[in-house]
């Protein structure tokens, strides 16, 4: 994964647990805590490292922190200058997961070694679909939760989503169910 998500874990930690906190992270990982460079690619494992140290640094199961991370990344990456290209994903929250995989394909043209997953929704009534997420990437279907629940933050909607399916095979998809309740106040 590249650099800007180990980033964003860090800034996601320091904001809990300031910097001593996310010094402890990196030991309990084993890693160097002196940062990541947001355009260099690291190894999968780096990231994976990082959750469970953020999991067993916070007392959390690696399911709450990936959610958590999802939720925040959307934000984050906004800040850090994503946020055109996520005003571009559409105007709502169903619009935009229908456009992520367009999304994503520009987002390769900045960072060509990424290996995005691949999304597609199936409608199953106004505010009802399915969203189906395919990644080589093994585990992260919290993360996905925390995604949705981040834009539909971003798009002032509410939602409830839920694994209706986990992927059980490498070749297979997660699937999601997915309403959207109402607009937040």
């Amino acid at each position: 994964m590249y650099g800007l998500v180990n980033r964003a874990i860090e800034e996601l930690v320091i904001s809990l647990k300031g910097e001593a906190g996310w010094r402890s992270v990196c030991a309990h990982a084993g890693l160097a805590s002196d940062g990541f460079v947001a355009m260099q690619s690291y190894n999968d494992d780096v990231t994976y490292r990082l959750v469970e140290a953020v999991s067993q640094r916070l007392g959390l199961p690696a399911e709450q922190v990936l959610e958590a991370f999802g939720e925040y990344w959307i934000t984050y990456t906004a800040k850090e200058g994503y946020g055109n290209m996520l005003n571009a994903g559409g105007s709502s929250l169903r619009e935009f997961l229908g456009n992520l995989n367009d999304m994503h394909g520009r987002v390769g043209a900045i960072f060509p070694q990424l290996r995005m997953p691949l999304f597609r929704v199936t409608p199953l009534s106004e505010d009802e679909y399915l969203l189906h997420y395919a990644s080589t990437r093994a585990g992260l279907a919290p993360m996905v939760i925390g995604l949705v629940r981040g834009l539909a933050k971003r798009f002032d909607q509410q939602v409830t989503i839920s694994l209706q399916h986990p992927r059980l095979h490498p070749l297979e998809e997660d699937i999601f169910f997915v309403r959207e309740v109402s607009a937040t106040p």
